[in-house]
């Protein structure tokens, strides 16, 4: 998605709303705001990447990188986002989970200080299961892609 900026039909979303519609808390979620969502197309999120993060601690002490797969987390919360909003379900209880990670590939470490732009296409979207493709970019360089499928349902009893 290579809107540059935007917004959703309500303007973007802020991390309250983002909060409204992911399970995720600290220190797991990893969408801090939405710049831009088309429920028929995809989602532009936002990730602060800050020294603060309790994965630079280990990863690592010397050269602190964001790891690999939790910028695939941060993609697929921020299709989860999507999914959320571009099918209704805020409110509703159900849940978005993984079924699949295909391609990643990571292009450039992502370090401490740079805000992490998540971008995420619809591949198929239906009201079961979605597939995605994503992107993460650093000052507009690519950082880290993958697609990846997921589940919409009812959260465990």
């Amino acid at each position: 998605m290579a809107e540059a900026s935007g917004s959703t039909a309500g303007g973007p979303l802020d991390v309250k709303r983002v909060m409204a519609a992911l399970p995720h808390r600290y220190p797991m979620l990893l969408v801090d705001r939405v710049e831009s969502l088309d429920p028929d197309k995809g989602i532009v999120a936002i990730k602060a990447v800050t020294i603060n993060e309790p994965f630079f601690q280990g990863h690592f002490p010397a050269r602190p990188i964001m790891p690999g797969v939790l910028i695939v987390e941060a993609l697929a919360q921020a299709a989860g986002v999507l999914a959320v909003e571009a099918l209704g379900l805020a409110g509703s209880g159900k849940l978005v989970y993984f079924m699949a990670i295909d391609g990643a590939k990571f292009r450039a470490p992502v370090e401490p200080g740079v805000l992490l732009r998540l971008e995420v296409e619809f591949v198929q979207k239906r009201a079961s299961v979605c597939r995605f493709a994503g992107r993460a970019l650093v000052d507009g360089k690519l950082a880290a892609e993958a697609n990846f499928t997921a589940m919409i349902a009812d959260p465990p009893a």
